[in-house]
């Protein structure tokens, strides 16, 4: 965990075991769904929300994941995700916006 987020981030789980050592570093917070789902604004539905689409989206899109493009597969569902308010123009144009080109770094040929 230490390798992927930042000391100091709130973390929002759920009560598995393998949480409960999270605590002094990062600011975490847990739902116990036997409980509640909902405590404020402390959920996890966004992120069940996701992994949801993330596995519809491979089950019922892609049929068949290699695991050495599975981050790729995150990325592409990580936009949708998070663009998911907008329209199809909007995501469009924001992923055009991320693309990076070469062209603007290549010199001019004259003839």
């Amino acid at each position: 965990m230490r390798e992927h987020v930042v000391p100091g981030s709130h973390l929002i789980t759920d009560e598995a075991a393998a949480y409960t050592k999270v605590g002094r570093e990062y600011a975490h917070k847990v739902i116990n769904h036997a409980e509640t789902y909902v405590k404020g604004n402390i959920h996890t539905n966004s992120i069940e929300n996701y992994w949801s689409l993330l596995k519809r989206g491979i089950k019922g899109t892609y049929i068949s994941v290699e695991p050495f493009h599975l981050f790729r597969y995150l990325d592409e569902q990580s936009f949708r995700f998070n663009n998911r308010k907008d329209n199809d123009q909007g995501r469009f144009m924001a992923a055009l916006s991320q693309i990076v080109s070469n062209h603007a770094k290549l010199t001019p040929v004259i003839m």
